[in-house]
């Protein structure tokens, strides 16, 4: 009789265990569903370069985020009708956040927003917003000028050479604060630009380095998608002594060489910000526009043939920057044509949005976007 009590004593007990499992079971929160991100990248992300940095910046967010997050990379999607389908794609798959990373995926982003309210776009250099569409881009110009102050301090001939993607305000500060950045330590250097009309072709963008070299550049930089530029430099270091300071991505491997430094683009950080802004329903829609304080560029190492005043001189111009004790577009401003464009002060953010004119210093044509 006891064993009987014994063993209904203990198939009680299992069953209110099994009744607790079962109940927590039941009652246990769910873990949210991870939030679905897709990249648009207008290049193939390759290993250097604007795509493929951009790319390391989803890998750094789903490294940062973990399972809260859930990425779609399409690469090499042409600016215009093909963009606009791949994000209607994007968001008939459940992307919750699209990150349409060139300048041509604006007006497409614009209208897909405006079917899908319920979606987050964020366009990289746009310089127009929606309720549910936000713009972000970096002051490029601030380490485009410290690259001119290096160029400027070991360019032989004076000349330097700007291979150049499409003549947007963007491109154009770039150039301009190049040229000014050389100029402050060689008042007579001169900067040559060839555009290319193109953001990415390698073939293109090594014809036009080539072209460069051959009017006395023996300094190069570039705003273009692929390593030929350094490549390009790489080619002509032990003949001519020609030099690049990369852009975008650290293209030591390209130009092992001839690679002074680099100008790279570092997204990671604001993309998990804003991932996590998405998730807890804090994203708003307001433009971002950071610089070298915010962490959004940064120099690749430099090289050991520069003499070590230069790499002071540039460290502590960068120093400067990031205190806002010097912007490259201050004090008197000429243009190519000789015309004051500023006469003190420093040139306003959106005179900089808008800049379609060189200054004192750069040759070549200008033509419309």
């Amino acid at each position: 009789m006891l064993q009987n009590l014994a063993r209904g004593l203990m198939a009680a007990m299992l069953a209110a265990i099994a009744a607790t499992t079962a109940t927590a079971q039941t009652t246990a929160p769910k873990a949210p569903a991870p939030l679905k991100v897709g990249f648009v990248y207008v290049s193939p992300i390759g290993d250097a370069g604007w795509t493929y940095q951009h790319n390391l910046g989803r890998l750094a967010m789903e490294k940062a985020l973990g399972a809260q997050v859930s990425t779609t990379a399409v690469e090499a999607v042409a600016e215009g009708a093909d963009s606009e389908r791949v994000m209607r794609d994007l968001v008939a798959q459940g992307h919750k956040l699209i990150f349409a990373t060139s300048f041509g995926y604006l007006e497409p982003a614009l209208r897909v927003a405006a079917d899908h309210p319920d979606v987050v776009f964020e366009h990289a250099g746009g310089f127009k917003t929606a309720k549910n569409l936000n713009t972000y881009n970096a002051r490029f110009y601030e380490a485009r000028y410290l690259a001119g102050l290096l160029a400027g301090k070991t360019s032989k001939s004076g000349i330097a050479g700007y291979v150049a993607g499409f003549p947007v305000p963007e491109v154009v500060q770039g150039i301009n604060a190049f040229a000014l950045g050389m100029r402050a330590v060689n008042p007579k250097a001169q900067v040559k630009v060839v555009w290319l009309n193109t953001w990415f072709d390698p073939p293109r963008e090594r014809e036009a380095a080539t072209s460069l070299i051959n009017q006395g550049a023996d300094v190069l930089t570039n705003h273009s998608g692929s390593p030929a530029v350094p490549q390009t430099a790489q080619a002509h270091f032990a003949s001519k002594g020609v030099r690049v300071i990369a852009y975008q991505s650290d293209m030591s491997r390209h130009a092992p060489d001839a690679q002074l430094t680099a100008i790279t683009h570092q997204w990671g950080a604001y993309y998990t910000r804003v991932a996590e802004a998405v998730r807890k329903g804090t994203w708003q829609a307001t433009p971002v526009w950071g610089g070298m304080k915010d962490g959004f560029i940064a120099f690749a190492p430099f090289s050991p043939s520069i003499p070590a005043d230069v790499v002071a001189l540039v460290k502590a111009r960068e120093a400067d920057i990031v205190k806002g004790k010097l912007h490259p577009f201050a004090g008197r401003l000429v243009d190519s044509a000789g015309a004051v464009r500023q006469e003190r002060g420093v040139l306003d953010d959106a005179s900089l949005a808008k800049m379609n004119w060189f200054v004192d210093g750069v040759t070549g044509n200008l033509p419309k976007p």
